[in-house]
């Protein structure tokens, strides 16, 4: 770093450099409430002597090996970055220009698209992070607020290398931690004042109708809510003396919002409860408004009264200020932690009382998001709350809470882009609503949209308000929309050793479950022109239906573009085999599915059948069966696994299993590695059934077992082939953690498309219009230089041309 006068320059990595200007001179070394980290290594670089320029102003020059940053250290810009040069030859001045956007604090009240931050990449290779609002953090639970008239920007100059740059970002601004596996399930919520055995019947529901569920989220009512009905009369307690203007009584008690006493008219056993949740298999999360403190009809009050020097006679409230590190103590000790002992697993904090900092400087959602998480790492705990965007380092504490968006249509469209785009600022695990929360008009086909989206987003929450037709049981609707939901939530509950692994790519290489398609084809522009496609961890892209049906053709579309390679959709099974340059196209489908398309070569691991005789669907646990999507080509997947909730995993208490799939020829070979690390965080033995899901036939399979006994002989002998929905499946039994396995098939015969005259047969026969009109077309359409233009219908004319892109 070196200093001119009151800019201070500090050089990060070869393409991040960081900027401040002090009127006193004074420059920040220690961690912020955004940035944790400015140590990531040395750096080679040279930093000029000041070049004065004809105004008088005065800039230097950093150079490194990938970029040369202009810096204006005197004049009207001191402090600010003017130029950025990159190795290519390229340059750029405009730090704001072509920003790809990030995340949002909330979606509460939103009816559509909202205005983003901005994120650390963007199109002309440069972008910009404001921290100088950031407290400084003095120690991990001390502040103090930033010096007035000071700047602090740290310039991100990837160029288009967009997870570089947010894997930087990370590394300067803390690491997202591993969430324990069973939030990768589906989530049960709603607004709703259920009684205790009302919600017990409920998930027994869930389970009778074989529909897995691995978190129990119980809202607002937990808590005494109603209470100026309960405490103002006929319970000897009164309203407390206005402790802000003396003599005066309250005019009335606020209602409960907040609340830390468990509302024993609903959960008149509260304990049993939470102990029956737990032996059904669900994890179980409470909301939190926790603005009002804790006021004198609370159970814990008193205790916590005289703990804060507060005389409970006085019934005076305790003051929510979590920057009082005494209330903090009591806070945790007090309010939560009895209940944690009890069966609360995590907190959902649901803070909607402002934006405004306290007197310190420090924002209240990002006090609670970061005390909790410190709170629960300390005691030995995974951090994890279900918490709103705090700005700035907020991956460090998940999950992200969305908030109360209308039902719509442009709420679930906007939801995909903004779950995408959210990457870009390196926040990975935004939870939505999913159905909407609120106000719209009841939509069966929306639901079931809603629901096929969420499978393939980071967390799989149902929830609504308390609107008596608003809950989100698959079985409140129509029959295509209950079948559509279940097989949809049961295939989420299926793919968690995929969302695991993912979920460790994100916390080790900082890698999100989302990305945008720009961050893997940066220089395609149409890459760019598709928001609501993105890869889905590293095997599959995903391109999620947002529009109603198009009733004359009885299908809805997404606008896509596939890259170069063969793509082939894991529910029709139909194969794109694309061409150099890529192809937009428009993607039809029923209601039966979503567009989800695996690369050659995907290898997807999900657990085998998840129903156990007893009748129990919610195991999240390492499965003992585990099935391997497989498709065509040369691939490799490592699988990740551990006990799925404790920080053991930070003393290498965790299993690696590598996974490869070659193609030669008519030949697939899918091998299956010892597995590395820590054996006892998986069953002693499992069955893995290999799927090869894009071949119709073989010859022959052949497995061959290497026993992790060196002295011990390999076994090798013929395998039946079993046929699949798609594919064939091979399944080999009882393998131990140190063996190695191999199946060969031989005589592959890849499964093909339909023949297209089968395919425009069933468009047209949907097709919802004149028979005669239909017939010509059809018989049109089957000529190979028939100009599509002639199809008067647009999308029925999009939708010949993807029949015919599977030529």
């Amino acid at each position: 770093m070196k200093i001119f006068g009151t800019i201070r320059i500090s050089v990060l990595t070869s393409r991040l450099l960081r900027v401040e200007s002090s009127p006193e001179g004074i420059f920040c070394d220690a961690p912020t409430q955004g940035v944790l980290h400015r140590d990531l290594g040395i750096v080679a670089h040279q930093i000029s002597e000041p070049l004065r320029n004809a105004d008088g102003s005065e800039e230097v020059l950093v150079t490194t090996p990938d970029v040369t940053f202009t810096i204006c250290v005197k004049g009207p810009k001191a402090g600010a970055v003017t130029r950025v040069g990159f190795s290519d030859g390229s340059a750029t001045t405009e730090f704001h220009k072509g920003n790809l956007k990030g995340t949002y604090r909330t979606l509460d009240m939103a009816n559509g698209a909202v205005k983003l931050g901005e994120g650390v990449v963007s199109r002309n290779g440069c972008a910009v992070l404001d921290d100088h609002q950031s407290v400084i953090m003095t120690g991990p639970e001390t502040f103090e607020s930033r010096p007035e008239g000071i700047t602090d920007y740290y310039y991100f100059a990837y160029g288009h290398d967009y997870a570089a740059a947010v894997a930087d970002y990370c590394r300067l601004t803390g690491d997202s931690p591993l969430i324990p596996r069973y939030v990768l399930g589906n989530w049960w919520s709603r607004y709703y004042a259920y009684t205790q055995q009302e919600y017990l019947d409920l998930m027994d529901q869930f389970v009778r109708r074989r529909i897995p569920i691995t978190v129990a989220t119980v809202d607002m009512d937990w808590h005494w809510v109603n209470v100026r009905e309960k405490f103002k009369k006929g319970t000897g307690k009164t309203y407390p003396p206005d402790t802000l203007k003396t003599g005066m009584t309250y005019a009335f008690l606020p209602e409960g919002w907040t609340g830390y006493s468990w509302n024993t008219d609903l959960f008149p056993d509260y304990r049993a409860f939470l102990k029956e949740l737990h032996e059904k298999g669900l994890q179980v999360t409470l909301n939190l408004h926790p603005a009002d403190g804790v006021r004198f009809y609370e159970d814990q009050y008193e205790e916590f009264a005289k703990f804060m020097g507060i005389s409970p006679a006085t019934r005076k409230p305790i003051k929510f200020d979590l920057a009082d590190p005494k209330f903090r103590e009591g806070y945790f000790r007090f309010l939560h932690h009895p209940y944690e002992q009890e069966g609360v697993d995590f907190w959902w904090i649901d803070w909607q009382q402002g934006t405004r900092p306290n007197a310190d400087g420090l924002d209240n959602l990002w006090a609670l998001n970061h005390f909790h998480c410190l709170d629960m790492e300390r005691r030995g705990k995974r951090p994890l709350i279900l918490s709103r965007f705090a700005g700035t380092g907020s991956q460090r504490y998940p999950l992200g809470f969305s908030g109360d968006t209308i039902i719509s249509w442009k709420s679930l469209d906007f939801q995909v882009t903004f779950t995408a785009t959210a990457s870009n600022i390196g926040f990975p695990w935004w939870s939505h609503d999913i159905g909407g929360h609120q106000m719209g008009e009841r939509n069966d086909e929306l639901y079931l949209r809603w629901v096929q989206y969420a499978v393939f987003s980071p967390i799989l929450r149902l929830h609504s308000s308390a609107n008596p037709f608003m809950g989100k049981e698959p079985w409140n609707y129509n029959e295509t929309a209950e079948a559509g939901a279940v097989a949809a939530m049961r295939l989420r509950h299926r793919l968690i050793p995929y969302l695991y692994t993912a979920n460790w790519k994100t916390h080790q290489d900082h890698l999100p479950l989302v990305t945008p398609m720009y961050w893997h084809y940066p220089e395609a522009e149409e890459a760019y022109e598709v928001p609501n496609e993105y890869f889905f961890g590293s095997e599959l892209l995903c391109a999620p239906i947002t529009r109603p049906e198009v009733s004359k053709l009885h299908l809805a579309w997404s606008e896509v573009w596939l890259p170069e390679g063969r793509w082939t959709d894991i529910f029709n099974g139909r194969i794109y085999n694309v061409g150099r340059g890529g192809q937009r196209l428009k993607l039809f489908r029923n209601l039966k599915s979503i567009p989800v398309l695996a690369k050659a070569g995907a290898i997807i691991p999900m657990s085998g059948d998840t129903f156990t005789e007893d009748g129990r669907c919610n195991s999240w646990q390492n499965p003992e069966t585990l099935e391997l999507l497989l498709y065509r080509g040369n691939g490799s997947y490592t699988l990740y696994e551990d006990d799925g909730v404790s920080l053991d995993y930070q003393s290498g208490d965790y299993a690696t299993t590598t996974f490869t799939l070659k193609e030669e020829g008519t030949t697939l070979t899918a091998s299956m590695e010892a597995v590395k690390g820590k054996h006892a965080v998986l069953p002693e033995t499992r069955t893995v059934q290999f799927h090869f899901a894009d071949v119709s036939s073989a010859e022959e399979a052949r497995i061959t077992r290497f026993p992790g006994d060196e002295k011990s002989a390999s076994i090798s002998g013929t395998a039946e082939l079993e046929r699949a929905e798609h594919g064939v499946l091979v399944t080999v039994p009882a393998i131990r953690p140190d063996e190695r396995v191999e199946v060969l098939l031989t005589g592959v015969k890849p499964t093909e498309n339909p023949p297209e005259r089968d395919l425009l047969v069933k468009l047209f026969a949907e097709c919802q219009g004149s028979n005669n009109t239909k017939a010509v077309l059809y018989i049109k359409a089957l000529e190979p230089n028939f100009p599509l233009n002639a199809i008067g219908n647009s999308l029925l004319r999009d939708a010949v041309r993807e029949i015919r892109a599977l030529r």
